[in-house]
């Protein structure tokens, strides 16, 4: 591979970055998209390279994943959720260190508007189409073609096979493809590579993390051993151009470090996981202090102006942040005190009454909200929608297999991206913002630092004398 421009080179500056850059789609979801680029990654991260992974389209449990075969945070890119600036300059800060750039794709290629194709088109990255070829042979080859064909503003590098049966079912396939379509490499059947799964989609790093190295290693081998390193090594350096940040702080008119006097508690344990690092990375970069809390183990929650209880699977823990009294006691005083929290999707779900999990056992809650949240197995709800709150429009997705009931009336409902019908409600009590809607902060600074800020006035310590460790006990 190419060498690139020295890590340190000047941001902003005009001049472009090359990095070989590959772009994985395949026509449809639960093709083993996942599975390969996270061999992929691995192959080359035991060798020494620097492999940075994206994520099209708004997902946390893939990134997790990527990012432990990788060895490199995993940034989601969507043009509609995070702007097309967003998106480029984060290609372009990868190129600065990275030996190879991997953007994973969602559901089919040209699903979804933006499509992975219209994200491979607009950065001029050629796609790797990802087949599962079980019961196919020369309709794979048939299949690649239609897809390479539709559109004349991509780029085909070629086909991936997942599944291949043997040295014969990859030559019927590879014959097949017309001449100026590459068989890029074939990935033999192997459940030992396979990534574990749940009603969300899959299990949780962090949870498989000793599972999922092995998983790693075994796929890495079966790609080494299938030649993938020579097509990889082969891989064209693309150029990548900077942009400026999309409607950065200073185009808001805001100070550059507005959040500089707030301390912001975020829920991060097996519960709560669900949290974009490029929101984290968002705050502290607009000067707040993060400071994480369990609200399974932890006794209370840490002094803080703002709390931020984001998405994860907390049907799955209900029992234990049911009988964890201290810590509900905690939040219902910050929240009667009027901090400002922020609830999203399972975090929404704490902030409820009851929560009846999947098998139909209901558990207490916080009770900052009147109402209460059940699962509901396979069904769900997701898509891309925009959330109109008061202090501004914050782009964001909903999904999820729960439903809410609550005695309140929505402030608002989200704006679904292509459709009339209202989206997702969003609550306000108090200091408190519950939605099922997950928020992409860099979408709108000024509208996250207006919520935020709003805590100014509100400074309280709440850990002085009432809320100690020998005051509550789980």
């Amino acid at each position: 591979m190419n060498a690139h421009t020295d890590a340190n080179a000047k941001f902003y500056t005009k001049k472009s970055v090359a990095c070989p850059a590959l772009f994985l789609s395949a026509p449809a979801s639960g093709q083993g998209k996942t599975t390969v680029t996270a061999a992929l990654a691995r192959l080359l991260s035991r060798q020494g390279k620097t492999v940075r992974i994206f994520k099209t389209g708004p997902d946390y449990l893939d990134p997790q994943i990527l990012a432990q075969a990788s060895g490199q945070d995993v940034v989601p890119l969507d043009m509609w959720m995070a702007g097309e600036q967003w998106c480029q300059n984060q290609l372009y800060k990868a190129a600065q260190t990275a030996d190879l750039i991997l953007i994973e794709g969602a559901m089919g290629l040209f699903d979804g508007e933006p499509s992975s194709a219209d994200l491979a088109a607009r950065f001029s990255i050629p796609i790797a189409l990802v087949m599962d070829v079980k019961g196919m042979a020369q309709t794979a080859a048939a299949v690649v073609a239609g897809l390479a064909n539709f559109r004349d503003d991509i780029e085909f590098a070629g086909l991936i096979a997942n599944n291949c049966g043997s040295i014969r079912h990859r030559e019927l396939i590879e014959q097949a493809l017309p001449n100026d379509l590459s068989f890029l490499f074939s990935v033999s059947r192997s459940e030992a590579i396979a990534l574990p799964e749940r009603h969300l989609g899959l299990v949780q790093a962090n949870e498989v993390k000793e599972e999922l190295e092995e998983r790693f290693e075994k796929g890495a081998d079966l790609l080494e051993q299938t030649g993938a390193l020579a097509f990889i090594e082969n891989i064209k350096p693309v150029e990548f151009l900077p942009a400026e940040e999309n409607m950065s702080p200073k185009q808001a008119g805001i100070d550059n470090k507005p959040l500089v006097n707030i301390t912001v508690a975020i829920a991060r344990d097996e519960a709560f996981s669900f949290i974009y690092d490029a929101n984290t990375r968002f705050l502290e970069s607009l000067g707040a202090t993060l400071i994480f809390f369990s609200p399974i183990k932890d006794a209370v929650v840490p002094n803080a102006d703002v709390i931020w209880l984001p998405g994860g699977y907390p049907e799955l823990h209900a029992k234990a942040l049911s009988e964890n009294t201290s810590m509900l006691s905690s939040i219902r005083d910050f929240f009667e005190q009027e901090v400002v929290i922020l609830a999203e999707c399972g975090g929404f779900l704490y902030t409820l009454d009851s929560l009846t999990d999947l098998d139909d056992n209901t558990y207490i809650m916080a009770g900052l909200l009147k109402g209460e949240g059940a699962m509901r197995g396979k069904r769900g709800c997701q898509g891309m929608q925009t959330a109109p709150l008061p202090e501004g429009e914050i782009r964001g997705h909903a999904h999820h297999r729960s439903r809410s009931s609550l005695a309140i009336a929505p402030i608002a409902s989200g704006i679904r991206q292509r459709h009339p019908a209202p989206g997702e409600p969003i609550y306000r009590e108090k200091n408190l913002t519950a939605t099922y809607l997950h928020l992409f902060f860099p979408s709108n600074p000024e509208a996250i630092i207006n919520l935020f800020r709003s805590s100014l006035n509100k400074k309280v310590d709440l850990q002085k004398d009432k809320y100690t460790e020998k005051n509550y006990v789980n």
